[in-house]
C-alpha cells in the first residue's frame, strides 16, 4: 500500500511540513512568526512583515500539530503565535484585526473578512488543542464577523472595509468559503450549534442559490447585491488574489467543506452537491496533456491561467479523501492527485509544497511576498485524510 493510504505515511507528510517551518519561523525578538521562508531551501527572505493570515494560519498549523500528536514544540509554537495575534494584530480602538504589520507597527489596517475568518479558524483549532486564550480569540473573531461583515438580507458576509468599518461594494466567494470552514472548526471545538447553523446557512446560500446564476459553477466575484460580476478583473488574469474565471481549486475546496458538513448534518443535498463540485473541479480543471489541475478556467474548461498551484491539489486531495468514504471511485482521484503532487509539487528535499509551477512544471520565480500560506493547505488536508482513515479503517482500500 502506498504511503499516503496509511496513517503512518500521512503523518510523515504532515510532520515534514511542520519541520520545514519550525524553528526558523519563531520570531523571538518581536514575537509571532517569520512566515516568509523561501520554498526552495527555507532561508528567510523577509523577517519583518507580519501578515494577519500568515499569523493565524501559523497558530492553526501548530494547533493541528498538537491535535495530531506531533512534536512537543507544537504547543509552544501555537501559544507563541496566539499571543502575538491577540495582542499585536488586534486594534482595540476600532475593534478589528489589522491586516499587515511591520514588526509590531501597523502598516495596513484594512479590514478583510478573509483575515477575520482565519483568526476564527486559529481560535477554533487552538481551543481544540487546549491552547490558553484560544476560546477567547474564537469568540472575539466571531463577534466581529457577525457585527461588521454579516449581511442578514443576503445571509452572507461582506468582504472588505476601511479601518473605520465602511464596507466596500465588492462581495466575494473566497471570504465566505473560509468563513464557512472556520465556523465548522468552531463548532467542532465548542459544540455550540450557532456556529454549525451559520456555516450551513453560508454553504446552502452560496453553493445552491448564488451559483444558480452560473449554472452551478462557483464564480468568484459579485456586486453588493450578490449578482455575478462576470467582467471583474478580466484585464488582469494573473491577479494574485482576485483573478477572473472559475477556479477548480475552490470547487474542490467547497466539496471538502460540504463533506465535512455532512458529518454533522443529515441533509442529503450536502454530499450530492459535494460530488457535483468535485466532479466539476476535475472535469473543467484537469490538464490531460501535462497532468494536474489548472488555476483558472472559463466555463468550458479552457484554461485562463494554466499554472499548477500547490494549494489547489492539496484541497482536491482532502476532498477526495472525504468523498471516498461514501463512494470508492473518489479513491482513484485521491491516488492520482497524490502521485502527481509528489512528483511535481512537493519539495523532495524538505517536504514543503511549492506555491506555483508553470503548466509544464517549471518554476518561474522564487514566489516571494508577504502574503504566504505557511503550510496551511497541505497540513489541513493531510490531517483530514488521517481523520478519514480513522473514521473508516477500510477507506481507500
Amino acid at each position: 500500500m502506498t504511503i499516503y493510504r496509511t496513517r503512518a505515511g500521512l503523518r510523515h507528510q504532515f510532520r515534514d511540513v511542520l519541520n520545514f517551518y519550525y524553528p526558523d519561523c519563531i520570531d523571538t525578538a518581536v514575537g509571532g512568526y517569520v512566515a516568509q521562508l523561501d520554498e526552495r531551501d527555507g532561508h528567510v527572505y523577509d523577517a519583518r512583515t507580519k501578515h494577519l493570515v500568515a499569523t493565524a494560519r501559523g497558530v492553526h498549523n501548530f494547533s493541528l500539530g498538537v491535535l495530531a500528536d506531533g512534536p512537543d514544540w507544537c504547543r509552544y509554537a501555537a501559544e507563541h503565535g496566539l499571543r502575538f495575534l491577540s495582542n499585536e494584530h488586534w486594534d482595540d480602538d476600532r475593534e478589528g484585526y489589522d491586516w499587515l504589520l511591520e514588526g509590531r507597527q501597523t502598516r495596513d489596517r484594512t479590514r478583510h473578512c478573509y483575515g477575520h475568518a482565519f483568526v476564527l479558524l486559529a481560535g477554533a483549532r487552538a481551543t481544540q488543542a487546549g491552547i490558553p486564550g484560544g476560546r477567547a480569540e474564537l469568540e472575539r473573531a466571531f463577534d466581529v464577523l457577525e457585527e461588521r461583515f454579516w449581511e442578514p438580507d443576503h445571509e452572507l458576509y461582506a468582504d472588505q472595509a476601511t479601518p473605520d468599518w465602511e464596507l466596500s461594494a465588492y462581495r466575494g466567494q473566497n471570504a465566505n468559503m473560509h468563513a464557512c470552514e472556520a465556523l465548522l472548526a468552531a463548532y467542532e471545538a465548542t459544540g455550540d450549534e450557532r456556529y454549525l447553523e451559520r456555516s450551513y446557512t453560508i454553504a446552502d446560500r452560496f453553493t445552491r442559490e448564488v451559483t444558480a446564476a452560473t449554472d452551478g459553477l462557483l464564480w468568484e466575484h459579485y456586486t453588493a447585491e450578490w449578482e455575478p460580476d462576470l467582467s471583474y478583473n478580466e484585464d488582469s488574469p494573473r491577479h494574485q488574489f482576485r483573478p477572473p474565471g472559475y477556479q477548480p481549486g475552490h470547487h474542490a475546496e467547497w466539496a471538502k467543506l460540504l463533506a465535512v458538513l455532512a458529518d454533522h448534518r443529515s441533509e442529503e443535498w450536502l454530499l450530492e452537491r459535494a460530488r457535483d463540485l468535485f466532479d466539476a473541479a476535475v472535469e473543467l480543471g484537469w490538464d490531460d496533456e501535462h497532468g494536474g489541475l489548472y488555476y483558472t478556467v472559463d466555463a468550458d474548461g479552457e484554461p485562463i491561467v494554466a499554472d499548477k498551484y500547490g494549494w489547489v491539489h492539496t484541497e482536491a486531495i482532502g476532498a477526495s479523501a472525504l468523498l471516498s468514504r461514501h463512494d470508492e471511485s473518489y479513491g482513484s482521484w485521491y491516488d492520482r492527485l497524490w502521485e502527481y503532487s509528489l512528483e511535481h509539487l512537493r519539495n523532495p528535499r524538505y517536504g514543503n509544497w511549492y506555491e506555483r509551477l508553470t503548466r509544464e512544471h517549471e518554476r518561474d520565480g522564487p514566489n516571494h511576498g508577504p502574503a504566504v500560506e505557511p503550510g496551511y493547505h497541505p497540513l489541513t488536508n493531510c490531517w483530514l485524510a488521517m481523520r478519514a482513515l480513522e473514521a473508516e479503517p477500510t477507506a481507500f482500500e
